[in-house]
């Protein structure tokens, strides 16, 4: 398998808006670090196969895809409804066009009743075929624990906390990705044990109310003993170079446009 990071920052992107100057809050990451311009977290697992499953749609896709020159997904999986995971959902509908059909999107019941209620015009019956003026979706509830197939790829899930809801962990085969999450239950560290790429948000050096810090980290890392771990969903406190050179072998900082293969 092929992993390639579309984005890897927290919800306001690095650099965040605004700065003294205007031209944006860096934190303390360098600005002339150019693997510190995050856009948001997104990831597309390519498979063995040569489908493409992208996980969340935030709202720098279509740049990120440009930016890839990846023009067709065979699915989509979305962790939960935050913005920053899915308000480039009407970017899809060029998806649909390179296609030619609507797009499988995978989610539980609780994310699919809120992206019907922020973009009802996509879950709308197909009746412009062959043409698609909207994202045209096939819709599949998953729910937390479901063992099922993507694009011919088993897909384990499992319920992650958010600090204030819950988001939806996600193994395939050798790959495994674990975004807004604060704690791992017992279920989904069995599910991760042994993996041999593991993908988790980490937001920021010191503990947050919602996302998972660095020795949170390093202390699921200690029981679930990945092959390698790559950190994303990183905020402004996250700086690519002193990240570098203070995390222990094994442990990466990924970027925008890294690829990393699997087996």
């Amino acid at each position: 398998m092929k992993v390639t990071f579309l984005g890897c920052s927290g919800s306001g992107g690095v650099p965040m808006v605004g700065g003294e100057d205007g031209k944006g809050f860096w934190g303390d990451c360098d600005p002339l670090e150019p693997k510190n311009r995050r856009t948001r977290s997104s990831i597309v697992i390519e498979t063995n196969q040569k489908k493409h499953i992208i996980i969340d749609t935030g709202p720098d896709i279509r740049e990120q895809l440009l930016r890839e020159e990846m023009g067709k997904l065979d699915a989509v999986i979305y962790t939960h409804a935050h913005a920053d995971h899915i308000a480039g959902l009407d970017e899809l509908r060029s998806i649909n066009r390179m296609i030619g059909r609507p797009i499988p999107i995978y989610a539980t019941s609780e994310t699919i009743q809120e992206l019907q209620h922020r973009f009802e015009y996509a879950f709308k019956p197909w009746t412009t075929a062959p043409h698609f003026f909207r994202p045209v979706l096939d819709v599949n509830i998953v729910e937390y624990g479901d063992v099922f197939t993507v694009a011919e790829e088993t897909i384990q899930t499992f319920e992650q906390c958010h600090g204030f809801g819950k988001t939806l962990g996600i193994r395939c085969g050798s790959v495994a990705y674990c975004t807004d999450v604060m704690d791992i239950y017992q279920d989904g560290l069995d599910i991760l044990h042994g993996v041999e790429t593991w993908i988790v948000g980490c937001f920021q050096r010191e503990p947050h109310p919602a996302h998972a810090w660095v020795d949170k980290v390093l202390e699921w890392r200690e029981k679930i003993k990945p092959g390698r771990t790559f950190l994303t969903h990183m905020g402004p406190d996250m700086d690519w170079g002193w990240l570098n050179n203070n995390l222990p072998k094994g442990v990466d900082v990924a970027y925008d446009g890294l690829q990393v293969f699997s087996s």
